[in-house]
């Protein structure tokens, strides 16, 4: 997963992109490089860290010349190194290239190329691809079947953008995610609309399949085969622009701050959606629910509401597991998928297999520009905004209030959710955040940290779980409380921290008996509840709400937690090591 990014136009091309970069930094951050285009000269600058510290050291902002591409790293071929980072020029230095995806035969590519008598500096698949283009333009002389070319060459996922030593730009996408930015005097490629926004809102969407030709005057879209496709410009919601942290020190206190208001939003401007999804399901032979990481963990959420609430079966899927037993999706059923970005290759691919059984496909989603919008029949809107911070958190909450919103519509006895409330509460437990801060000190040596819920809040624990793994380094692991004594319970020591799940519900009174458990064996036990006990050794309190809500207020508590045991760390929260936020590549 990276950013890639191109500007060709009328201005200084580096600052541009560099800008452009800072702001598609979550999609990468182990390195970063800038290449130009001035006097049929290629340029390129690039080193390891994050885009100020590799600008304030190399000063890419410096490159001459008014286009250029730019790219954030995060590797998946070779090591974090200054060689592995892009741009990758080829042999001659005539062609530079930056890279998102993976080349599924670059191995066979590069031993071809190198008995043609290619050299190879880098340890990536991406350098194929520059010497690929230098080795089909060759033969050319003409970009555009340079491109036809080598398209057909490249197997895999990817999306990538090539500047030639004319200062054409050409690019390509396959599975990948890549935007046109179209200004008034200048063209913009990028990954991510945030990459030029700032700049304009109006966008061309690559489908899957297409390349681009641009210059500083021109631009043109063709398929694989090289047939010429009319462009459709889209209005960008300006509120992609809005990706500033203001007073906050870290997008990711920054977003979870944000959720009083964002919950709100969520399935906003899309209530038709909800109702005609919720009709659907209804009537559906089979319903299943997919996504990866935090959006699979919400529809586990989502199996337990549609089960108890609207008594309707589900089954939810890990979507990198579905590729596995693809006869398992029965045709003629519904696939709810789960997605913040919309570009997360393993959900795209469980699209694409229940699709093949003639599915309808439902999506929970955040873009809703992005290729999974797409690619489904009916889509909901998160409307939560830009989420940063690698670590979702506004996310999750707004995921849960359109599930909510859904089984509202289902429910056998028309049950009745005050969004209000929930606001409130989620508010209440973000007033104060001293308590947390201590805790969050208690545990940063620890180095196992164990997640307790019944019912419901099992799916919570085990999100609860992911979000300490992710910002703190530490381990942890979910854990259903009525499973303690076939297994767990063997790794409770005084080296370890309990978290226990426990509003004053219905499953109350079965977790302190197993937190009674725990203590008995020397681990220290953290209470999130509404209701404290002499069995808690630190109690972080929850406002008094229902049963059916809880479930979206006890999150937030565990991602402030995280958040702040990450500072206590010395980690950077917004970045954890060896994540992204969109992971487009399997």
């Amino acid at each position: 997963m990276c950013s890639i990014i191109g500007y060709s136009g009328n201005e200084s091309a580096a600052p541009v992109i560099v800008k452009g970069l800072r702001r598609m930094e979550y999609r990468g951050y182990d390195s970063v490089g800038v290449a130009t285009e001035s006097e049929n000269q290629i340029g390129v600058k690039k080193g390891v860290g994050k885009v100020a510290d590799v600008n304030s050291k190399m000063n890419l902002e410096d490159l001459p010349g008014k286009t250029g591409i730019g790219h954030t790293r995060w590797a998946t071929h070779g090591k974090v190194t200054d060689t592995n980072a892009h741009p990758h020029p080829s042999n001659s230095g005539k062609i530079a290239i930056v890279h998102n995806g993976i080349i599924e035969n670059f191995e066979e590519l590069k031993e071809q190329l190198k008995k043609d008598g290619y050299d190879f500096k880098s340890e990536t698949d991406s350098e194929v691809i520059a010497n690929l283009l230098q080795k089909n333009y060759n033969v050319s002389k003409n970009v555009k079947e340079t491109m036809i070319t080598t398209v057909s060459e490249l197997r895999g996922h990817y999306s990538f953008i090539a500047m030639f030593e004319d200062g054409q730009l050409a690019a390509a996408r396959f599975h990948e995610p890549l935007i046109i930015g179209v200004g008034k005097e200048n063209y913009f490629l990028s990954s991510d609309v945030l990459g030029f926004i700032e700049q304009t809102d109006d966008a061309v969407y690559i489908d899957n399949g297409q390349f681009v030709l641009i210059d500083q005057k021109n631009m043109q879209i063709f398929d694989f085969s090289g047939k010429e496709i009319k462009p459709q410009i889209t209005k960008v919601s300006k509120e992609f622009a809005d990706v500033y942290k203001g007073d906050y020190a870290h997008f990711t206190l920054k977003e979870i701050s944000e959720q009083p208001e964002t919950i709100f939003k969520a399935g906003e401007n899309t209530q038709d959606a909800i109702k005609v999804s919720s009709d659907y399901l209804k009537h559906a032979k089979n319903v299943y629910l997919t996504g990866s990481g935090t959006s699979y963990n919400a529809s586990l959420v989502a199996k337990y509401l549609f089960s108890k609430y609207a008594k309707i079966k589900t089954e939810s899927i890990i979507a990198s597991e579905m590729q596995f037993s693809p006869d398992s999706i029965e045709p003629n059923s519904i696939l709810i998928a789960i997605s913040q970005s919309g570009e997360s290759a393993d959900v795209l691919e469980a699209v694409n297999i229940a699709k093949k059984a003639n599915c309808k496909i439902i999506s929970i989603i955040n873009s809703l520009t992005s290729t999974l919008a797409r690619e489904s029949d009916i889509v909901i809107g998160m409307n939560c905004g830009p989420e940063i911070g690698v670590a979702a958190t506004k996310s999750f909450t707004s995921q849960l209030i359109i599930l909510y919103k859904i089984i509202q519509e289902l429910s056998i006895e028309k049950i009745e959710i005050n969004f209000q409330e929930i606001s409130t509460s989620i508010s209440k437990i973000l007033e104060e955040h001293n308590e947390i801060k201590k805790l969050a000190n208690e545990i940063k040596g620890i180095s196992d940290i164990y997640v307790l819920g019944r019912g419901i809040h099992y799916p919570i624990a085990i999100e609860s779980a992911l979000k300490i793994k992710e910002l703190t380094y530490i381990h942890a692991e979910g854990i259903a409380g009525g499973e303690l004594k076939h297994g767990p319970l063997a790794l409770m020591d005084s080296n370890v921290f309990v978290i226990i799940i426990n509003p004053d519900d219905s499953t109350y009174h079965d977790t302190l008996m197993s937190a009674r458990e725990i203590k008995a064996r020397g681990a220290k036990i953290i209470g999130i509840s509404d209701k404290n006990s002499e069995v808690y050794d630190f109690w972080v309190k929850l406002p008094k709400t229902d049963e059916l809500t809880y479930a979206i207020c006890e999150t937030i508590p565990i991602q402030l937690l995280s958040y702040y045991a990450a500072l206590e760390k010395e980690s950077d929260p917004d970045y954890p090591r060896n994540l992204a936020k969109s992971v487009t590549v399997k």
